[in-house]
């Protein structure tokens, strides 16, 4: 091993190991508070006056059914008014005066999707295609309400386990209200202040500063309100970026350090809320499995992916000791790729080196972590019901293993809890492999592949996984807008996002109408190292027979090659 890649690798492992020290130091003071947060009895005055704002009973509760009508209507509304600020943002205050990119119905719904889904898919490049107002009043606004809508509905699930013959789940108004004011909106001040003093602009510049070149020429440097935006795009799992470079960009991402605090920014909260999980379930035991299982996958994922990148194959990494090829130099191989790594277990799809320019195993581990559910941690809040889900699934294979009924937490999963689970677990993989396989099957869209032969299959098959589970990043040498791209993947977003939502919050409401069952000899204990184990493995298995045939045609066949 070169003494380059020996650097690489002590840095690697260096930028890792505090990452690691720094989400453990706050997982019980930020878990136990967001449990006070979601089982507070007093609204504060501000969240009285929202309710009284939007028409809703802050102290009625609603079952499943009525969460989850809840939940579309939000989201649908939502929809339409961010689809609507963008067709007429050139009649509004703080407007682009000539952007690179018109904004067309085709696009501005699959942005409105992307960002009400919390995929922040982005088929355009954002400093030159959205205003100012529409980048702080829309995309933001969503940012925050979205990921807030993913952390309601896994709470929704844990009170499903936690509460006994009953058909109310919460109120969906006061989690979003109390998500979004209680725990977003200061932790994402606290970012903001953090990031601007590291050097993340916060301004409103309409890109009308024009500077000499060094070379005798002109350049316009772009500006806007980035910090702001930046600290909740990585903190609500979102990813989408101010600048068409997201994270790459010196103005979004400008030090290795700034680099660190938005890699903690999108993993605290999925890492925090096993804690949250553990306390409303009264065992705390149990919230300590989930997020060791959690970090059992991200630790592999992460070593394979700094292997593969660091280790690569070819003359010229070889020489440099890495893969340097689509690298920021002021982040390096190591950091870039646990960057990589972290926004696609997570469903952020923030980016601050280009995927497509990885090691074709490198990529592959991209598209695996998506593949994966986004569980290892996960999106925020739909990591913890994703890996729920997972658990529920282990436990009914291992009741089919002794021959009795599975149970999970108190709870007998029963045929209906399983069919529940087993189709939330297959919506995904559908989705994806359809979506793929069509895109393929037509000419005009194999046409908007850059590459051909398996990593042009490799990017057409990247970006379905990253629709449908709304993590948003792309391979990026795919030319996605266009009309059929733009509907096509915006469908993938809306059914990966809520079909999941009504499935997940089915099986709470089909949870909370148990009673318990009391605990026995043959009862499996579900805080113990087995169990863990038990869980990745189902996981991974489940997602090695549903995508392995595809991942061999693409990045398994680019490898070998």
């Amino acid at each position: 091993m070169s003494s380059q890649s020996l650097s690489s690798w002590g840095a690697g492992i260096v930028f890792l190991a505090t990452l690691i020290l720094a989400l453990v130091a706050v997982h019980v003071p930020l878990g136990d508070y967001m449990y006070r947060v979601y089982n507070a009895e007093k609204h504060s005055r501000v969240e009285k006056v929202v309710y009284k704002a939007i028409g809703a009973n802050p102290e009625a509760e609603q079952g499943w059914g009525a969460y989850a009508r809840s939940v579309l209507a939000f989201s649908a509304v939502s929809i339409l008014v961010l689809f609507t600020l963008q067709l007429v943002q050139g009649m509004l205050p703080l407007h682009l005066n000539d952007p690179a990119t018109p904004m067309t119905p085709a696009l501005a719904w699959n942005t409105a999707v992307s960002f009400v889904t919390n995929t922040n898919w982005q088929a355009y490049s954002g400093e030159s295609t959205q205003g100012h107002l529409v980048q702080m009043a829309g995309l933001t606004v969503q940012n925050f309400v979205s990921a807030a809508v993913g952390m309601a509905v896994a709470i929704a699930l844990v009170r499903g386990f936690a509460r006994r013959r009953t058909s109310d789940l919460g109120n969906f108004w006061v989690d979003l209200v109390r998500g979004t004011i209680r725990i977003l909106l200061p932790l994402s001040i606290v970012a903001a202040i953090i990031l601007i003093a590291g050097g993340v602009i916060q301004n409103f510049h309409l890109h009308d500063q024009v500077v000499n070149t060094i070379a005798g020429s002109t350049q316009t440097i772009p500006g806007g309100p980035v910090a702001s935006q930046e600290a909740i795009k990585e903190l609500g799992t979102n990813g989408g970026g101010f600048f068409n470079a997201n994270s790459a960009h010196p103005f979004e991402n400008p030090t290795a350090w700034t680099n660190w605090v938005e890699i903690f920014l999108l993993l605290v909260i999925s890492f925090t809320l096993p804690r949250t999980f553990g306390r409303m379930v009264n065992s705390p035991k149990q919230g300590y499995a989930i997020v060791a299982v959690m970090g059992l996958i991200a630790t592999t994922s992460v070593s394979l992916m700094l292997f593969f990148q660091i280790r690569a194959g070819g003359t010229v990494p070889t020489a440099v000791g890495s893969a340097m090829e689509g690298v920021e130099q002021r982040f390096g191989v190591p950091d870039s790729a646990v960057f990589a790594d972290a926004t696609t277990l997570t469903s952020t799809g923030a980016v601050d080196s280009f995927h497509d320019s990885y090691t074709s195993l490198g990529g592959m581990m991209t598209m695996f972590n998506m593949q994966l559910g986004e569980i290892a941690p996960g999106g925020t809040g739909s990591g913890l019901y994703g890996m729920l889900i997972l658990a529920v699934i282990t436990v009914f294979v291992a009741g089919l293993m002794v021959g009795r009924t599975p149970e999970y937490l108190g709870k007998k999963i029963t045929p209906r809890e399983i069919k529940l689970a087993a189709t939330y677990f297959l919506v995904t993989p559908l989705l994806v492999l359809t979506g793929t396989a069509i895109a393929m099957a037509m000419p005009g869209q194999r046409a908007s592949m850059l590459n051909t032969g398996p990593h042009g299959l490799s990017e057409v098959l990247y970006a379905f996984t990253s629709a449908a589970n709304n993590n948003g990043s792309a391979f990026a040498g795919i030319s996605v807008n266009t009309d059929w791209y733009n509907t096509a993947l915006g469908l993938a977003m809306v059914f990966g996002r809520f079909l999941p939502i009504i499935l997940v919050l089915a099986l709470a409401g089909s949870l909370a109408a148990q009673g318990t069952t009391p605990v026995s000899v043959g009862t499996l204990p579900t805080h113990r190292p087995q169990f863990v184990g038990m869980v990745a493995g189902v996981t991974l298995i489940l997602v090695a027979l549903t995508f392995l045939p595809m991942l061999a045609l693409g990045p398994l066949a680019e490898g070998i090659h």
